[in-house]
């Protein structure tokens, strides 16, 4: 059985006097103010299988997001959570949890938080930003913006680790699947182990290739393993009982996404390694967990294994827009699409924006003021004349410096909510993982709006 909220408030101790458990009282009252917000969500938990009129009371929709929230505003882990749930008086009293209620474990907060999808986060950080723009946080007439990189949770990539890694996955796989279908195979992950270690002490690429050739040999040996594996198992289907055709099915699909990832990897380590090829990055896996990662180069800084993301605040600090692209786009390319989404979500043009140098181009600048925008300033010209950006070089001025606020802003997004690094799977994981910590960023602001 699943509901919106409880349907009689549970006996929770007194609120302590310490600042933090005034704010989180203040994102429990902002929260409370925007029901819809939990109905859009309880669509969602329903929509991924739960029946709302059957089965034990589970936690209900406002729980759910509530635990999502205290979660990002911590940088929890689930286990972690649990603990601070069963021992912390003001966060209980928060996810809506009495003095005697057994708090859920682990395992049910993490299947709750991730059955709710980016689209329904998205929707709620679209209200909550409303809900900022009609309580006077912010008025949405300035805005700046700018791009940052966020890293999956994969090590850094190289052609030898991504083989062994290959190795191991298939090799795990098919010791597992033996026990359903009679088929035999030859360990060789200690052996692609080894020659892994041997490329990564190699010092000259004439040492390194015959590594690389037979570590590549060892991986199409284990390819041909599974395949073969996933044709004896699809022989042994129809013999066997419900469950272990179900099990069948998995073991199946898993072997089919890893034949194919190691073979994507085989062919880029040939072409780059034996062939002397220069492989372009959109052909490139760089993780066979995380295929969804990019690879993201920001001037001379280090390299980025995961995704580009542009951000949208205000004055306030207000988050009023994340978007989440693939690929590694120029920034010039989503100047005018973030200041239309901007148009969409405060319901009109903000008087001033702000970017960073590299969303500069005449071509941004006129569409961007066709919008209605008076002053867009790209904190580099490059080129443009200041009087065409803004209507006085004071302006221009005050707007650059506003601009430069945007890199706090990102600064206490991946420092405070986990934006630096996302330790969830899959790229719709990827997006509700940066969406909830902006939500928690949001709340948290207004929470210390109101306590002004």
């Amino acid at each position: 059985m699943r509901t919106a909220f409880l349907q009689q408030r549970p006996l929770v101790p007194p609120p302590i006097a310490h600042p933090h458990a005034k704010e989180i009282q203040a994102v429990a009252a902002t929260l409370e103010s925007m029901p819809d917000v939990t109905e859009v969500v309880l669509q969602q938990l329903i929509s991924a299988g739960v029946n709302p009129e059957r089965g034990r009371q589970g936690m209900t929709a406002d729980q759910v997001l509530r635990a999502l929230v205290a979660k990002q505003v911590n940088k929890w882990t689930y286990y972690e959570l649990e603990f601070h749930l069963a021992d912390s008086a003001t966060y209980r009293a928060f996810c809506g949890f009495g003095i005697a209620d057994d708090v859920p474990s682990r395992s049910t907060l993490q299947r709750n938080i991730k059955a709710i999808s980016p689209e329904t986060l998205a929707s709620v950080l679209r209200t909550i930003v409303g809900h900022a723009l009609d309580h006077d946080v912010d008025d949405g007439n300035r805005a700046r913006m700018d791009s940052t990189g966020v890293d999956a949770a994969i090590h850094e990539p190289t052609d030898s680790s991504l083989l062994s890694d290959c190795v191991r996955v298939l090799c795990r796989i098919l010791r597992k699947a033996q026990r359903l279908a009679p088929f035999g195979f030859k360990n060789h992950h200690r052996r692609a182990k080894r020659r892994a270690l041997e490329i990564q002490h190699a010092k000259s690429p004439e040492q390194r290739e015959p590594l690389y050739r037979d570590l590549i040999k060892v991986t199409n040996q284990m390819v041909k393993a599974a395949v073969h594996a996933v044709e004896t198992l699809q022989q042994a289907l129809p013999e066997r009982t419900e469950r272990e055709q179900v099990q069948i099915a998995r073991f199946v699909g898993a072997f089919q996404y890893y034949i194919l990832a190691s073979r994507r990897v085989i062919d880029q380590t040939v072409r780059r390694v034996l062939q002397g090829e220069s492989v372009p990055a959109q052909e490139k896996i760089v993780s066979i967990f995380e295929p969804h990662a990019d690879i993201i180069v920001k001037d001379n800084r280090s390299t980025i294994y995961g995704h580009k993301v542009f951000l949208s605040t205000g004055e306030s600090g207000l988050v009023f827009d994340i978007v989440m692209p693939r690929g590694n786009p120029a920034d010039a390319t989503l100047a005018t699409i973030m200041v239309e989404r901007h148009v969409d979500i405060c319901g009109g043009p903000p008087d001033q924006v702000a970017f960073d140098g590299g969303f500069t181009s005449r071509a941004n600048l006129e569409q961007i003021k066709k919008q209605g925008v008076e002053d867009v300033v790209f904190s580099k010209g490059k080129g443009i004349p200041v009087e065409e950006m803004a209507k006085s070089p004071r302006v221009y001025r005050e707007l650059r410096n506003f601009r430069a606020g945007i890199e706090a802003s990102i600064s206490w997004l991946k420092r405070t909510f986990g934006v630096g690094r996302c330790d969830w799977r899959t790229f719709d994981s990827f997006r509700a993982y940066l969406l909830g910590s902006v939500i928690a960023a949001n709340l948290l602001v207004i929470a210390r709006a109101h306590a002004r």
